[in-house]
């Protein structure tokens, strides 16, 4: 690796200060899990790496605060997992981090560095993005709030300004919203995902009201399916509306060839695996 500057701020608005709009090779890090092998592999040269490990204990906190769970960006991964909140409050993201790379990973990758990489194959943007999550940034300007799918841009690329890091994530908590998320990986459980399937259903009664379907991995950043969304409300989740909404997904989609199949055989996954996102979130019971 090319010698770097590393800069040690104490808070995320300083950490904002030390980054140069202009220049790319200046940039945040915070646990290094994907920066790291990009600067071994020679793909990223810094020549100064903003360290967010000392900023304010309140980046790294899990709170639940008016009806919405809030989780700050330098939390860890594993203790989100490990989190007694978050299993009852969002059982479905306690179920998602599991198989989330291994547990080396997810003892140091943060959930904002997660989301900051912006690698469609990420698990848990997906689910983000089903529950309506929204993200707080902080920058030389001040704070401001986006929602999830607004952040993820492309393939690695996202709407944050060079100069912004991610603050904190929050996710509003709706009793009547079942959610799931399901991959199909190629080799092992935890290996990046062929396809990833996340859904936020309503349901009133024993009828979906609302529906959220969200395509990951396949496309070159998560994409909702509102056809899926569509032919899921008013059903009960029959046979017939979850075929309906797998192909309404398949159809809709533009999936991307890769390592991990080609376009033809992620549209097939689609088709099967909506129906399967479904079913997990029915069976999930009450809360989201």
């Amino acid at each position: 690796m090319t010698p770097f500057e590393l800069a040690e701020p104490r808070s995320l608005r300083e950490a904002a200060g030390l980054l140069d709009p202009d220049d790319p090779s200046v940039r945040p890090i915070a646990g290094g899990t994907a920066l790291m092998l990009m600067m071994k592999a020679g793909v990223f040269k810094p020549t100064r790496l903003v360290s967010l490990r000392s900023v304010e204990p309140a980046a790294s906190r899990i709170q639940v605060d008016d009806k919405t769970l809030r989780i700050g960006a330098l939390t860890p991964l594993a203790t989100i997992e490990r989190s007694a909140e978050v299993r009852r409050l969002l059982p479905a993201m306690t179920q998602t981090l599991r198989t989330l790379s291994n547990i080396r990973v997810r003892n140091v990758a943060t959930i904002g560095g997660h989301l900051a990489h912006a690698d469609p194959h990420m698990d848990l943007p997906p689910l983000l993005i089903a529950l309506d999550a929204m993200i707080g940034v902080v920058g030389p300007g001040g704070e401001r709030t986006l929602p999830v799918h607004e952040l993820l841009a492309g393939y690695f690329e996202t709407s944050l300004a060079r100069n912004e890091v991610i603050a904190e994530v929050s996710v509003p908590l709706r009793p009547q919203v079942r959610a799931a998320y399901l991959k199909c990986t190629t080799r092992s459980a935890d290996d990046w995902p062929a396809l990833g399937v996340a859904v936020a259903l309503e349901v009133a009664g024993t009828s979906i009201k609302d529906a959220q379907v969200v395509v990951s991995a396949a496309t070159e950043r998560p994409t909702q399916s509102k056809a899926a969304g569509t032919a899921l409300c008013g059903t009960r989740g029959d046979e017939a509306a979850l075929r309906h909404a797998g192909d309404a997904a398949a159809d809709e989609i533009s999936p991307m060839a890769d390592a991990h199949g080609s376009a033809a055989y992620k549209r097939e996954l689609v088709r099967v695996y909506v129906g399967r996102a479904v079913r997990a979130a029915l069976a999930a019971g009450g809360g989201s």
